[in-house]
């Protein structure tokens, strides 16, 4: 395979070095030097302990919360701009702040407007990521953004189950374009949940449009973060006379009590990927699934200009 005549460095952020080692290592390479000054104040330094002048460089790091983690991202890049990479991309397994994509509410931000505001100044040439809370989120970029989903992962898993009487649940209203692919590209039955709130951000119950008597079902999300909805929903389901509840989605924020939550739900296994760092020992019913094989193959054809449209199930 041809490659450019640029170098290129693979470096990563402290939040996600297990999964940016791997994808270095599936791209055949190492991870960057990097070290991460820490002053008595709280305040961070980042350093590259190797030259990445004329490099192409690829930074990886989710922005999930602490706000630190961000901020290590924006020093980074600003880093290697300053020691003269030939060009900067940032990898965000899972770019975080992406549910405030508008103002909700009066007098409110536009969060992943502002963090992707940040990248683009701090010098970024490209920006790779995974899922999306919402496709247009792409628009918020004015370079490049190669926007990957991890259903290129899921449905072959899926598939290779071989499970009879197959169902895909979206778990809200907003999910139903995302369950509609996994259902087309598995030709499954297709179900809906739509919440019944009692008063505002309260959820009181949820329901199913389709059925689900004597299915085997997958509920597929972009994200779990407290399980509270996709808990209820596996309760409704397996209450109507679903066989099992299986759960898919891509970034396992998993907030609060949420692998208590999912351990004792009635959820059979939640099925997640390594975009954010997670602890499999305190809820037994999670697997993972790595995207790193896959981020190292588009990263290959970013890198060698070659099309990356065959990596879009959906």
């Amino acid at each position: 395979m041809m490659r450019t005549s640029t170098p290129i460095k693979f470096f990563a952020g402290r939040s996600t070095q297990p999964l940016a080692e791997k994808i270095a290592r599936s791209f055949g390479m190492e991870l960057g030097k990097t070290i991460v000054t820490e002053f008595s104040d709280g305040e961070i330094q980042p350093y590259f302990e190797e030259s990445v002048r004329g490099c192409t460089v690829f930074i990886i790091q989710s922005t999930q919360p602490p706000a630190e983690n961000i901020l290590e991202l924006l020093l980074m890049i600003d880093a290697a701009k300053r020691a003269s990479a030939y060009q900067i991309v940032a990898v965000l397994p899972y770019f975080g702040y992406g549910r405030q994509d508008r103002k909700d509410r009066p007098r409110s931000s536009i969060g992943a407007k502002l963090i992707a505001n940040l990248l683009i100044s701090a010098g970024i040439d490209r920006v790779m990521t995974m899922d999306l809370h919402a496709d247009q989120l792409q628009g918020f970029f004015d370079v490049p953004v190669d926007h990957l989903y991890a259903s290129s992962i899921f449905v072959p898993y899926i598939k290779n189950l071989e499970l009879e009487n197959l169902a895909i649940a979206a778990p809200d209203m907003g999910g139903t374009k995302r369950a509609n692919a996994y259902a087309r590209f598995l030709d499954s039955q297709m179900v809906i949940c739509y919440k019944i709130r009692k008063k505002p951000n309260v959820v009181e119950e949820i329901r199913a449009i389709g059925d689900i008597e004597n299915k085997n079902v997958f509920i597929v999300d972009d994200m779990i973060d407290t399980a509270g909805t996709i808990c209820l929903a596996a309760e409704m389901m397996k209450n109507e006379g679903a066989n099992s509840v299986n759960v898919v989605a891509t970034h396992p924020v998993l907030s609060g009590s949420a692998y208590e939550r999912i351990q004792e739900s009635f959820i059979d296994e939640v099925i997640v990927t390594d975009t954010l760092p997670i602890d499999k020992d305190r809820c037994k019913k999670i697997k993972v699934l790595s995207i790193a094989n896959l981020f190292a193959e588009v990263i290959s054809k970013v890198y060698n200009f070659q099309s990356i449209s065959s990596h879009f199930i959906i």
